[in-house]
């Protein structure tokens, strides 16, 4: 009985470890005219190297009858070369635990070069 007992458990571990890790994605968008403004002092590692990189972290409040939210990004006269949004688990665990009204917002974005 103690064997189906810690099979049960370990089956239960494994499933809820595999929602945890597929619960955390990113969502980049590209556009692929123009260039990026670029940035000599960044010299970081990842994708956004040599890349004017600016980021939004913040916590959006909705009422229950509002279906979307807006946020302008003012900074960008030329456009927007890449958005990425990043979705965590805290961020989902927020609003289920919210019922939808507080919303964790991750983004990075990199602004189109300006043109002379």
């Amino acid at each position: 009985m103690k064997l189906g007992y810690k099979t049960f458990v370990r089956c239960c571990v494994a499933v809820i470890v595999c929602c945890l890790l597929s619960s955390c994605y990113t969502v980049r968008l590209k556009n692929v005219y123009g260039d990026p403004e670029p940035d000599p002092f960044n010299d970081a590692t990842d994708y956004y190297r040599y890349m004017k990189v600016r980021e939004i972290d913040t916590t959006i409040k909705i009422s229950v009858t509002d279906k979307d939210f807006t946020k302008l990004i003012k900074d960008c006269s030329e456009g927007i070369y890449i958005m990425e949004y990043r979705n965590t688990f805290g961020g989902i665990l927020l609003s289920a635990v919210t019922f939808g009204r507080k919303r964790k917002v991750k983004a990075k974005y990199v602004c189109l070069k300006p043109t002379n």
